[in-house]
């Protein structure tokens, strides 16, 4: 469903943190990445591209140094699986690190977690972000590896109030229900937002991944339809790639019980009808 409506990518992400040893060597259960396998291999049939990442590995942005031996031997058993992979698989290093993780150990780390990823997958392409969960605002504090191959990635929800009105993961975004978008200032707000993102990487020659931007489901319709529209017109305006957030959870572009697309989603993001 994804391909046929038009998709060209897809962004898996993976909790490997659940599913491996806590003490070394750290190993993944077989029958998780079996799973993944399918996965990954689902969509490289259909010629998708395949974003595998590390994700919500909350331990390593609580304790960097604790959790970076585990972090990095993931990536080794990760990388060795996938190392003869398509072209189209990228491998994405580690979604929104955030507090108390700073940028300075993040930097660190994130090349330590390149090199291990280079010794079995030395051309494949591997996305980065900087820390604050990946938000635009953050880019010039990440520093990177001299690497061909390294793709930046960002996360845009601004505003916050807006996009994650309701969410029951958010002790105050009750209060935010009923937040509406869509003032000329706030349009001009999200332009200049993501024009400051790709003017950081055009001067730092990389290309800009927009990850993950999406409105959840108790905004009204309308807006979120423009919100989205407007993020994914000017992504690509700007030249970036991007992908939704997301499929079919609370921020979805596809509604499980309708087994339907929401159409005013869908043609915020690929147009017709």
């Amino acid at each position: 469903m994804v391909r046929e409506v038009g998709f060209d990518t897809v962004r898996l992400p993976v909790k490997w943190s659940a599913q491996a040893e806590a003490s070394a060597p750290y190993t993944v259960d077989a029958d998780f990445f079996d799973r993944v396998d399918r996965a990954v291999e689902s969509a490289l049939r259909r010629e998708l591209g395949v974003v595998l990442n590390v994700h919500h590995f909350d331990e390593l942005s609580a304790d960097a140094d604790g959790q970076a031996a585990r972090f990095l031997a993931l990536w080794s058993q990760i990388g060795e699986r996938y190392a003869s992979a398509s072209e189209r698989l990228c491998f994405e290093l580690l979604n929104e690190p955030h507090d108390p993780l700073t940028s300075e150990r993040w930097n660190r780390l994130l090349a330590d977690a390149l090199t291990v990823v280079r010794s079995s997958n030395p051309e494949r392409a591997v996305l980065v972000g900087p820390v604050r969960w990946n938000i635009p605002d953050a880019l010039p504090a990440l520093r990177l590896p001299d690497d061909d191959r390294l793709i930046v990635t960002v996360h845009y929800y601004s505003p916050f109030r807006f996009t994650h009105q309701g969410a029951d993961w958010l002790e105050e975004a009750g209060e935010w229900r009923g937040t509406s978008w869509g003032t000329d200032a706030e349009r001009d707000r999200v332009r200049a937002d993501l024009e400051r993102a790709a003017a950081w990487a055009r001067d730092h020659g990389r290309p800009l991944f927009l990850g993950e931007f999406g409105t959840i489901e108790n905004a009204d319709t309308a807006a979120r339809a423009a919100w989205t529209a407007l993020v994914r017109s000017e992504a690509d305006r700007l030249g970036m790639d991007w992908a939704y957030w997301d499929f079919a959870t609370d921020f979805g572009a596809f509604d499980v019980s309708r087994h339907a697309w929401r159409a005013p989603l869908r043609q915020a993001l690929l147009g017709g009808s």
